[in-house]
């Protein structure tokens, strides 16, 4: 009966979810308004509609309930109620490697083709293992947290003290279940960044040094800045996004952690920004383009279906008038950190060819940061150099105190 009931929420919360929001908006309001489902069965409830996304398009045209117990196999690790209710023969089998599975679900539905899952494949960057990124959709993504220097051992001792299993992924990241609810154990949410995986690793392409000007360019609410600030604290910090709210964030983060020197500024950049920025010159630009977000899409599976492949040009174009509009306010031989979390070689390797090909910047180093291989974001990051020949409006600099 439980079983029943379960199947009964899923396909309420199916027909009621309006394809153009993301489930971790829509599944509050749903909830608020059921308020006779207790935490278990909100906890399955979510379990099974993320799950059932996971499918992507794979096996598109059986009923939704037939792709649940598909998504429900491949998924789940541990002994499972609800497929032993629905399933029973394939919940008997639910400690398989993934491999074994999707043998089984081929067998039982041969149409099944796991290159379905995520219909763009065909557009990802060269660097990515195309089978193990596809299967790891199966697998939910693990929680990362940033600990700030000075206090690893406190959020340590809380975690085992709660008896939450963490993994020390070394330079200060920590791998948690995903679902712990840190802001029950940790009050002081100062003492950590929550940061994926693949976010933290861009730092190590920032490399910054003493009294440098740095320019945050899309700033967003400040996660590369602080990984910048983690690194040298003496810097000149310029901080900018063209929404205003979001940079309210940032003043937030920022203020908890002690970063009290810098300027924001909104900006769309792509408009020419010459008329607040023309006497500006950096020894380090991060440009974190605005993208897809393929690669962050295990977190938001909804979003496989949800998104028109058309897209991908758009944001190509977009991220090439802000990179026009942002480059020429590197010094020569100075440093941009071009960052996407998109897995398309568009937005990725194609926008380092613009980099260097149109802007005349040189490439120095680039990377696929293969999150699907540590149940992480999947993003791409590359270190270009100014060439040594100077612009003109590099000659001036104004002093950023």
């Amino acid at each position: 009966m439980k079983a029943l009931n379960q199947l009964k929420t899923f396909q309420r919360i199916l027909a009621e979810y309006p394809a153009d929001v993301q489930l971790n908006k829509f599944l509050p309001g749903f909830f608020r308004q059921n308020k006779q489902m207790g935490s278990t069965d909100r906890k399955v409830a979510s379990r099974l509609v993320y799950n059932y996304f996971r499918l992507g398009n794979a096996l598109a045209d059986l009923p939704a309930e037939d792709r649940l117990m598909v998504a429900e196999f491949l998924c789940n690790t541990q002994t499972n109620s609800f497929l032993l209710h629905f399933k029973p023969e394939w919940e008997a089998c639910i400690h398989f490697d993934l491999q074994e599975k999707l043998d089984m679900v081929k067998a039982g539905y041969p149409q099944f083709d796991l290159h379905d899952v995520y219909p763009q494949h065909g557009q990802l960057s060269p660097a990515i293992d195309k089978e193990a990124f596809l299967r790891s959709f199966f697998v939910q993504p693990d929680l990362f947290i940033r600990v700030r220097k000075g206090f690893e051992a406190q959020v340590k001792a809380t975690l085992s003290q709660a008896g939450v299993t963490f993994k020390d992924e070394g330079h200060n990241c920590l791998t948690l279940p995903n679902g712990t609810k840190l802001e029950t154990l940790f009050p002081n949410q100062h003492w950590f960044e929550v940061q994926d995986h693949s976010s933290q690793q861009t730092a190590r392409y920032f490399r910054p040094q003493r009294w440098e000007k740095w320019w945050d360019a899309c700033a967003a609410s400040g996660g590369k800045s602080l990984l910048l600030h983690e690194q040298q604290a003496d810097l000149k910090l310029v901080v900018s996004d063209v929404r205003e709210n979001i940079l309210a964030n940032l003043d937030e983060r920022f203020r908890q952690v002690g970063l009290m020197k810098y300027q924001k500024k909104i900006l769309d950049l792509t408009q020419n920004p010459d008329y607040l920025m023309h006497d500006y010159a950096f020894d380090g630009i991060i440009l974190d383009a605005p993208c897809t977000g393929s690669g962050t899409w295990g977190r938001t599976p909804e979003l496989i279906t949800q998104f028109d492949g058309h897209r991908i040009a758009f944001f190509q174009r977009l991220q090439q008038s802000i990179a026009r509009n942002v480059a020429k306010y590197l010094s020569p031989g100075k440093p941009l950190i071009y960052i996407t979390c998109s897995a398309f070689k568009a937005e990725n390797e194609d926008a380092v060819d613009y980099l260097t090909e149109e802007l005349g910047l040189e490439l120095e180093e680039m990377q696929v940061l293969k999150g699907y291989e540590h149940k992480a974001d999947t993003m791409f990051v590359a270190r270009l150099i100014a060439p040594d020949k100077p612009k003109s409006l590099n000659d001036r600099s104004v002093e950023m105190e």
